[in-house]
């Protein structure tokens, strides 16, 4: 068998291809498993690898194990034009998302903002995606996620809450949109099984033991702990609120009673620029905005003065050129259900 590569370069249209004929073979319609394919290939780009194409694989044992829905009834109730609740019925969440992220624009077209909840997905992916697809058409798009409890909260004796997102983008002319995509958490689970495979200690305050003690060591770390202490866990109550609570399928209170089988929820705001005057004056000031930060002195021994997404922009341009980069491992994952599944996967540059 011939040696596996230490770095792997994929074209970005071959990837989501693969990825989408792999996810069309666990049992996604054809255009659900481009849309799922979408998002992970968009995370790969800019960067966020713990969001691409890494998570086919955990998403067609998904599929498999019937967690998440391969055939859902997606519906949308409403009871007033600017908002909407869209039931998932356990759709894999890029499917859910885009749709809501879709209905939230059109919605705002017609009344200035509106706001789209979305009850019972599975996994959201990264929830950057869905703003910029509400930025793309020239509107402010912000998101909220909640799920399954695994960070701590300040005062209480092991996971409390989730370590629930949020993002919001911004559209400009000149400049790529301001993309603030942030977790409640200090540190990602993904980043403590990380520094547990190199054993590479973790930062003071990122994580914690079973019962909440801080730690360093990777090996006794199991959670996170909330960004800002207070603020972080504060802000994931918050963010239960206003997804689960609010369209009626909480989470956090289900989940330690004893009923675990709620997974995530979402709620997602479309603001358009027009309905508070000229958009155009809207994003030449965004504009002006960007740039002036951009101006300003950078610190000393800093690279430089950037803006939320922009690097991650820079990133999806260079990979956009030069292939999505993934890892051996996950590639090794990816070939081998390709293999299962009857899938072919793409051809590798010498």
């Amino acid at each position: 068998m011939p040696d596996t590569p230490t770095r792997i370069l994929v074209p970005a249209d071959d990837l989501r291809a693969f990825s989408a004929a792999l996810l069309e073979k666990g049992g996604l319609s054809a255009e659900h498993a481009r849309t799922t394919a979408d998002v992970f290939v968009w995370a790969a780009r800019r960067g966020v690898d713990s969001h691409g194409t890494a998570r086919v694989p955990a998403y067609l044992d998904l599929l498999a194990k019937g967690v998440a829905n391969a055939a859902p009834e997606i519906r949308i109730e409403s009871t007033t034009p600017a908002a909407a609740v869209l039931d998932a019925d356990r759709a894999p969440g890029p499917v859910a998302l885009t749709a809501a992220a879709d209905e939230a624009v059109r919605r705002a077209r017609a009344t200035g903002i509106a706001s789209v909840g979305v009850r019972r997905t599975v996994h959201t992916g990264a929830i950057g995606y869905y703003v910029s697809r509400i930025a793309e058409q020239g509107l402010v798009g912000l998101a909220f996620v909640a799920g399954m409890p695994n960070m701590g909260y300040t005062g209480v004796k092991g996971a409390a809450v989730a370590t629930s997102p949020l993002a919001i983008a911004v559209p400009a002319r000149e400049h790529a949109p301001l993309l603030l995509d942030m977790a409640t958490a200090t540190i990602a689970l993904g980043k403590i099984r990380q520094a547990r495979a190199t054993g590479t200690p973790l930062p003071e305050g990122a994580a914690a033991t079973e019962d909440g003690t801080p730690t360093t060591d990777p090996e006794q770390a199991v959670m996170p702990l909330p960004l800002g202490g207070a603020k972080g866990s504060g802000m994931s109550l918050a963010f239960e609120l206003l997804t689960s609570v609010l369209v009626g399928a909480p989470i956090f209170t289900s989940f330690h009673t004893g009923d675990r089988t709620h997974r995530q929820n979402a709620l997602l705001i479309a603001v358009d620029p027009a309905a508070f005057g000229a958009p155009e004056a809207f994003v030449a000031a965004v504009d002006d905005t960007l740039a002036t930060l951009k101006h300003l002195p950078a610190a000393e021994n800093a690279e430089g003065v950037f803006y939320p997404g922009e690097r991650s922009a820079t990133v999806a341009e260079e990979r956009g050129e030069t292939g999505i980069p993934v890892a051996p491992k996950v590639w090794r994952e990816l070939t081998e259900h390709a293999d299962k599944l009857g899938v072919t996967a793409p051809k590798l540059g010498g």
